[in-house]
């Protein structure tokens, strides 16, 4: 692990995003509260806490962090039949929440994925990103809409 003992403590926030693309008679059963397995964006919510919660268990070489907050929101998008996830995790300490917020995202998507793949095994979890994170030496950084994959410090 880096050694981040040396490093003073300060707020630090991450966005992430993702979605899951499925069948539109998937996203209805999700809408309507009629998935075989109960209220899916619910327990998606409470997965992706704990996805966050629990990241340092499952990335190697992660630091341990106290989160202070972890929101999770879903977007059902009809056009493009999917649901878009976004997750913003904070902290104060000595490194960054980005691990957290993206762990989150994919808990969530897995979760809608295992809550109806008996409805839609062709899901696919797709576009899971950082969106944003302030804090720390690095400073503040914002995904463009423009940016791909590139880095830009704000």
């Amino acid at each position: 692990m880096v050694d981040v003992s040396g490093k003073l403590p300060t707020t630090r926030v991450a966005q992430a995003s993702g979605r899951i693309d499925m069948a539109p008679h998937t996203l209805a059963l999700i809408a309507e509260g009629r998935a075989g397995k109960g209220d899916v964006l619910g327990v998606a919510r409470i997965a992706a806490i704990q996805g966050a919660k629990r990241t340092a268990d499952l990335i190697p070489l992660c630091h341990p962090l106290p989160l202070a907050k972890v929101a999770v929101d879903f977007e059902l998008d009809a056009e493009q039949p999917g649901v878009r996830c976004r997750v913003t995790a904070s902290t104060v300490g000595p490194t960054g929440v980005e691990m957290e917020a993206l762990t989150a995202v994919q808990v969530a998507l897995l979760t809608i994925y295992d809550m109806c793949k008996a409805a839609d095994r062709g899901m696919t979890i797709n576009e899971v990103r950082l969106d944003a994170k302030s804090g720390g030496r690095s400073g503040d950084w914002r995904r463009t809409a423009d940016q791909g994959s590139t880095s830009t410090q704000v």
